[in-house]
């Protein structure tokens, strides 16, 4: 089971959007205080969005549907004002 995910950076305002196979583990990851990639810069994330493929392909063309201009527009209406 793959996951593709949506966070949000409150603070700083900035979306990631990406897929896994275990989201708990990569939410901890990406507000990890060790975490040394992109998103450090932005702690701390919020689940914004999610949903569940069987297949890893799938969760690979949803992940890049939701990276296209369409896709971010369609992220940021989830935003909470």
């Amino acid at each position: 089971m793959y996951t593709v995910y949506a966070l949000h950076s409150l603070e700083f305002n900035k979306i990631y959007i990406g897929f896994t196979s275990d989201i708990d583990k990569r939410l901890d990851a990406h507000n990890h205080i060790s975490n040394r990639g992109w998103t450090k810069k932005f702690q701390p994330w919020t689940l914004i969005f999610e949903q569940k493929y069987e297949l890893k392909s799938d969760a690979m063309k949803q992940e890049k549907q939701l990276k296209s201009a369409k896709g971010r527009v369609f992220v940021r209406s989830l935003i909470p004002n």
